[in-house]
């Protein structure tokens, strides 16, 4: 089964997502991560400073995500 660091993992490589265009994403859901915790979150589960993702970042992420490639939602009227 994946974690939550490996889906991260996977869509920063397909995205093609360099860490301060993850943390930029993550902005527009007002959601602020340094880039030392955002690099604890990418390394290997052995390394003494791994983290792991919670569901929290990952549903952040995947909501900047949307924003950053749809575009803001649209007000109903």
């Amino acid at each position: 089964m994946l974690s939550n660091n490996d889906i991260l993992k996977k869509l920063r490589v397909a995205h093609k997502l360099r860490n301060d265009e993850i943390i930029d994403i993550l902005k527009l859901v007002d959601f602020d991560i340094s880039k030392g915790a955002l690099g604890d979150l990418f390394r290997n589960e052995e390394h003494s400073n791994y983290v792991e993702a919670g569901d929290q970042i990952l549903r952040n992420f995947l909501n900047g995500l949307i924003i950053h490639l749809r575009g803001p939602m649209s007000k109903k009227e």
